[in-house]
């Protein structure tokens, strides 16, 4: 896979250049010119203009006036041009907002620019406003780094961000190209085409080029990489997820492959036995994960191993459901919850369980979330150190503390007690985590248009946990014909989709032939 480097003229085509010219903007640096080095020739009024010594400037006023004053005084057809070319900087500098005084230091300390064709130096600053660099942006790059305005390299780079083919113009933020130039040498940004490329060979759709470009670091991901490591990285990536995985994070293509990518993605490689599909899926679901050394990586491996009994397997298993377990400070977080669950009587295996359906319990903060919810569940009448407690926390970790309330207020509401809610949050757990004003419109379905008793809840409490719509009303319905009203709510919405459509058949076709045998007669 490989990509020949498209060779561009060193300057750009007049195509690249066709947006409009930004307006001035407002003078970034001082005044020209304080009053009292301002110039005056009072004193020799009788002295032409075209012959004034110049031995009456002061030293600091030689340069612009050579350029200003003498130009009257010499013929020489090539020096006029010097001269003029000379004069029409001071001016364009204007434009963009320097004044004199300024654009004669940048001048003086870059005399590269002196000797850059003015065109060359106009069409370079069109250039930049085109790419969206104008204004202050555009006065504060030309300061730090003036060699945007003569380095070759750059030609190249702005005619392909303003080249219709793969239609970046105006889609990639004039802070990514600020930055870029910046911090980069221009020499880096040669074939900085042919890398972006290899994302389209990749298989990127062309239009999600601007957004990794716009999300990535593009000195590191392609300026300071050679053709040949960018190509390894995104072969190495694609084993992963590539394009997918690429467009989730586009900050993938900042780091060394060596250095970091292989050892992180590889650590987590070893840590799955050598699944690379479910490999794939952590850094789909995290792709920051590769943010993290592979020393952080062991520490948190090593603390569920040492500390929580688990094994690698089932390490890599919680992982695959919850990656942001990396995430979490061992210290702060990880040893006090695993902690907890041991104190709750919980196995090994337990533990295993209880992170795989309630991962959120590792990362949710105590002070804001757990402890609030810990105190209703006391209210309710769960004992502290107990399975059902620990159970009770799991569940809860998937709703909010608001809702939490609201919910019991709900089961209060309809005469429940705690010790109600107790009795049905231990043989479900799942009724502490439904949504309040979900639960109020099944309680009174079930009380007013079904003419149930809210107690048999007790009985059966994962009736709260069905669908009202799509299978509560529906079956009810259904059977209501049949059955009439005094149905058991476990079979009417236990069983399967399948066996309850079989059923339905089966009763209604009993009636049928009766009434068939009745007309006979």
């Amino acid at each position: 896979m490989s990509t020949p480097t498209k060779s561009f003229p060193l300057s750009p085509s007049p195509s690249c250049f066709s947006h409009a010219l930004s307006p001035p903007i407002r003078t970034l640096f001082p005044s020209a010119l304080l009053p009292s080095q301002k110039l005056t020739f009072a004193a020799n009024t009788s002295q032409k203009p075209d012959k004034l010594p110049l031995h009456f400037l002061g030293p600091q006023d030689s340069t612009l006036l050579l350029l200003k004053c003498n130009a009257l005084a010499i013929n020489d057809s090539s020096t006029n041009s010097f001269v003029d070319s000379g004069l029409m900087l001071y001016s364009l500098f204007q434009e963009i907002g320097f004044n004199e005084r300024d654009t004669e230091a940048l001048l003086d300390a870059h005399p590269v620019v002196k000797l850059t064709p003015f065109q060359s130096i106009r069409t370079r600053i069109h250039s930049l406003q085109s790419l969206g660099v104008s204004g202050l942006a555009l006065s504060r790059l030309i300061v730090k780094r003036p060699d945007v305005l003569t380095a070759q390299e750059i030609n190249a780079f702005v005619c392909f961000l303003l080249s219709d083919e793969l239609e970046l113009a105006g889609k990639i933020k004039p802070s990514q190209i600020e930055h870029l130039f910046n911090s980069t040498e221009p020499r880096f940004l040669a074939g900085f085409e042919a890398k972006v490329r290899l994302l389209l060979q990749l298989g990127m759709p062309q239009e999600k080029i601007a957004h990794v470009l716009n999300n990535a670091n593009l000195t590191k991901a392609f300026c300071l990489k050679s053709f040949e490591d960018v190509e390894r990285l995104l072969t190495f990536l694609n084993r992963f997820g590539g394009v997918d995985l690429i467009l989730r994070r586009p900050a993938l293509l900042n780091y060394d492959l060596d250095a970091q990518l292989i050892p992180r993605i590889g650590f987590l490689f070893e840590l799955s036995g050598g699944d690379e599909a479910g490999t794939a899926t952590v850094l789909r679901k995290l792709p920051f994960v590769v943010a993290y050394s592979v020393d952080h990586l062991k520490d948190h491996v090593e603390f569920f191993k040492s500390f929580a009994g688990l094994s690698e397997e089932e390490i890599f298993r919680i992982v695959l459901v919850y990656p942001n377990m990396f995430s979490a400070s061992r210290k702060r977080k990880l040893h006090p919850r695993i902690d907890f669950l041991k104190q709750c009587g919980l196995s090994s295996h337990d533990i295993f369980r209880f992170l795989i359906k309630a991962p959120l319990f590792l990362s949710l903060s105590f002070e804001g979330n757990l402890a609030f919810k810990l105190v209703f569940l006391v209210k309710i009448g769960y004992k502290n150190n107990t399975k059902e407690l620990a159970m009770a926390m799991g569940a809860v970790t998937r709703t909010s503390c608001k809702n939490m309330q609201e919910l019991i207020g709900v089961f209060l509401n309809y005469g429940l007690t705690f010790d109600d809610i107790l009795e049905m949050s231990v043989k479900h757990p799942q009724v502490l985590q439904y949504n309040h004003e979900s639960l109020e419109e099944k309680l009174d379905y079930l009380v007013e248009e079904m003419g149930r008793e809210v107690g048999e809840l007790l009985a059966f409490p994962a009736f709260l946990g069905y669908k009202l719509d799509g299978r509560i009303k529906h079956r009810y319905e259904e059977k209501k014909k049949i059955l009439g009203e005094g149905m058991s709510l476990n079979k009417l919405l236990s069983v399967s989709a399948a066996r309850f459509s079989t059923k339905s058949k089966r009763k209604q076709r009993v009636p049928a032939i009766n009434r068939l045998n009745e007309s006979d007669d």
